[in-house]
């Protein structure tokens, strides 16, 4: 049984934030720092950057899985439709960077993505299965975090992301039907052992913000809060 939305985590946050819609809210079960929040909000060029990377990246994967699994019609069509929605995603963040002149530069990944995908099945068709829901988890949890941080942005900005979480806010569960329809067993067990991990990750203090990385470390978290 999935846990309730308001869980409190002593190394997370202590609640969803308003707008974070019930689905998304079930599958993370614990939510984001709002310390990661607060200083990332006050950082846009890092925001805007690593958000157009992330976007960049989101369409490069599902076009990834287009040339590896090629052979599933219902993953071909998913991925494609994901591909273009992340591409124009992309298109967006960079014109909000051109009209703010934040310009665009390469930061480094945090370790949230590789970490997730360390956890990956070796063989097939765990794997397949392993990715798509390591896809719904990055999906909802890009979600939670757009609803945690567009309060805390002006009111053009907050608005685009408030839109992008109405727009996406079912990316996750179009990951986890793929990975239903690919598993020869339930994936209950893999959500619970990947969704962990991804807990775990979240949770992990970071020298360098980025869209998914855990809150501030100690050193700069008392920065990041003034």
């Amino acid at each position: 049984m999935a846990t309730p939305p308001a869980v409190v985590s002593a190394s997370l946050g202590t609640a969803f934030a308003d707008g974070v819609p019930d689905p998304i809210a079930q599958f993370l079960q614990v939510p984001s720092s709002s310390l990661w929040a607060h200083a990332l909000s006050q950082d846009l060029p890092t925001l805007l950057n690593d958000h157009a990377n992330c976007e960049l990246k989101a369409a490069s994967t599902a076009i990834s899985m287009l040339h590896r699994y090629g052979q599933h019609d219902a993953l071909v069509y998913r991925m494609s439709r994901l591909a273009r929605e992340e591409m124009r995603h992309f298109e967006q963040v960079r014109k909000l960077m051109k009209q703010r002149g934040i310009g665009y530069r390469t930061l480094s990944a945090s370790a949230y993505a590789r970490g997730l995908h360390e956890q990956l099945a070796a063989n097939e068709p765990g794997k397949l299965v392993d990715t798509l829901i390591t896809g719904a988890l990055i999906e909802a949890r890009s979600c939670e975090r757009f609803a945690l941080i567009a309060p805390l942005l002006d009111g053009s900005l907050g608005d685009f992301y408030r839109g992008l979480l109405a727009s996406e806010a079912r990316h996750f569960e179009h990951y986890l039907e793929l990975a239903r329809t690919f598993a020869k067993n339930s994936i209950d067990t893999r959500i619970n052992a990947l969704r962990a991990a991804e807990q775990r990750l979240i949770a992990q203090p970071a020298s360098a913000l980025r869209f998914h990385s855990g809150p501030p470390a100690p050193a700069s978290a008392s920065e990041a809060i003034h």
